[in-house]
C-alpha cells in the first residue's frame, strides 16, 4: 500500500482533520455528501470523521457549509507551523 503524502511528508504524520461537536450536529449529511474523500460518515444519530486521513491538509470548506456550524478545525496558523516543522526534520 502507497503512503499517502501531502508536501513531501507522510499525511499520518500531519495532525489535520475536522472535529465535530456531537451535541449540535443533527445527522443531515451535508458535510458527507459535500466531501469528496469519503472523511465522514453517520455513528448513530450524528456524523462521525471515518477516515481521518482522508481530509486534506488545510481544507476546511466542509466546515462552511454545515448548517449548523458543528465541524471545526485546528488552526491553519498551528498548520504551517507543524508542516514547516516536520519539512526541517525531513531535511536532516
Amino acid at each position: 500500500m502507497k503512503i499517502r503524502q501531502y508536501m513531501g511528508i507522510d499525511r499520518d504524520r500531519i495532525s489535520w482533520q475536522p472535529y465535530i461537536d456531537a451535541e449540535k450536529c443533527t445527522g443531515c449529511g451535508t458535510c458527507e455528501d459535500f466531501c469528496p474523500n469519503d472523511v465522514f460518515g453517520m455513528a448513530g444519530d450524528v456524523m462521525s470523521v471515518a477516515n481521518p486521513l482522508n481530509c486534506v491538509p488545510a481544507c476546511d470548506r466542509c466546515a462552511g457549509e454545515c448548517p449548523v456550524s458543528a465541524i471545526t478545525f485546528p488552526s491553519k496558523e498551528d498548520l504551517l507551523k507543524q508542516i514547516d516543522a516536520l519539512r526541517r526534520s525531513q531535511a536532516c
